[in-house]
């Protein structure tokens, strides 16, 4: 390798890509052109990366398999990071199985975090987390090492494990100030920031207040009964009552754990339950059915009584009930949650990540898009959705994975 590649390589990896670009700019060979499109990508040019690695892919000769592998490793990471959440997986298993035959264990593991991230971000916990303990971080250099913790405190997070998630971010934070990367010391203090902020609405006996995730992960453990207007869940510190496939019913659960511990009008439940300003007799008896249902659902946990003027939620054993709320109330509240990430999102990533179809994407992104409070760029497949971070809010409990318990 000649002086000008060396020289390049290691201003890519002190994240100084302007650096690299003087020494390289000019050559169309295939180290240059991987060093290249790795430069671009650092710049946020993720088309052109994309372009230039791939030519570098097409130029290496068929023995040098380690330099392709190297260059599919890094197109991974750009599609992770433009939120291009489809791309190979089978690709980037394949480069690593490479990495790793020829000894390159720290692009093999750089691979296995890519993995760790990508899973993580579509909700799937349990596989992120078995990746992430196959791996030994210790032999790593430095900035591999803040990847590592910083997929172990997205995972603490997600599970609501916070006291985890605040020893990882020390980790990191320390690592990453040895790695000198301004870049990855400011996406330490970016997941730092998410735990300092409110993440959820307390409503409770006619008070509202903020929430942030370890008081989140502090209420869920304690001895009260919440209704769980994030997950759509009613639930003590032992027993977990889905109710997200029946809204009917969850929308009951909500009124009763909002008001408790007093009862609330029929005519208020049928109003906000059926969507309705009129109640008649048919009213009335579709609600008697539905609080039998609901009286049913939450037998583990409540009973549900008929008072003179409504109805009233009376927990078998829990002190007090409250509601666990959105920091904001938001119809398309999912989507939201992960586009205030900052980065460029594609329908079918969000489909992806939300586990729904793209269609229902398509129409809940058209309708922010409408309210300003999304916009795209690019037209066909390269349209891209972003919207800038909701101030002062954090979304980790609108993000998909479950709580503990679920």
């Amino acid at each position: 390798m000649d002086s000008l590649i060396t020289a390049a390589s290691r201003a890519l990896t002190a994240g100084d890509p302007l650096g690299a670009l003087n020494r390289v700019a000019l050559r169309d060979d295939a180290p240059a052109l991987a060093l290249r499109g790795i430069a671009m990508a650092q710049l946020g040019d993720f088309e052109r990366a994309k372009a230039l690695l791939r030519r570098a892919v097409r130029t290496f000769g068929p023995k040098e398999a380690v330099a392709r592998a190297r260059c599919v490793v890094a197109e991974a990471e750009i599609a992770l990071v433009s939120r291009d959440l489809t791309w190979a997986a089978k690709a980037l298993d394949t480069a690593r199985a490479t990495l790793e035959a020829h000894g390159d264990r720290v692009n093999a593991a750089h691979a296995r975090y890519l993995e760790a991230r990508h899973l993580l971000l579509i909700g799937r916990l349990e596989e992120a987390e078995r990746i992430l303990a196959g791996l030994d971080p210790t032999p790593l250099p430095p900035a591999m090492r803040t990847a590592h913790e910083l997929v172990a405190a997205g995972i603490a997070m997600r599970r609501l494990q916070t006291q985890a998630a605040h020893a990882a971010l020390a980790r990191a934070e320390s690592v990453a100030h040895r790695a000198g990367i301004p870049a990855l010391e400011a996406e330490v203090d970016s997941a730092s920031h998410v735990l300092n902020t409110p993440a959820a609405r307390l409503i409770g006996q006619g008070e509202e207040r903020l929430l942030r995730l370890e008081e989140v992960e502090a209420l869920l453990a304690s001895e009260a009964l919440v209704v769980d207007a994030c997950r759509h869940v009613v639930r003590d510190a032992h027993t977990v009552v889905s109710l997200s496939r029946r809204p009917v019913l969850f929308t009951l659960a909500r009124l009763l754990g909002e008001t408790w511990p007093e009862c609330v009008p029929r005519d208020r439940l049928i109003a906000q339950a059926f969507r309705t300003t009129f109640a008649d007799d048919s009213h009335r008896v579709r609600l008697r059915v539905e609080v039998g249902r609901l009286r049913t659902a939450l037998s583990p946990l409540a009973d549900v009584r008929a008072t003179k003027h409504g109805f009233e939620l009376v927990p078998h054993s829990a002190g007090e009930v409250v509601v666990l709320a959105r920091p904001i109330e938001e119809k398309h509240a999912a989507v939201l949650a992960l586009l205030a990430d900052g980065e460029p999102w594609s329908s079918s990533a969000l489909a992806l990540a939300l586990g729904t179809s793209q269609r229902t994407v398509q129409r809940a992104l058209d309708a922010l898009a409408a309210e300003g409070k999304a916009q795209s760029f690019g037209h066909g497949r390269a349209r891209r959705w972003m919207t800038p971070p909701m101030p002062g809010f954090t979304t980790t409990l609108l993000l998909p994975g479950p709580y503990p318990g679920s």
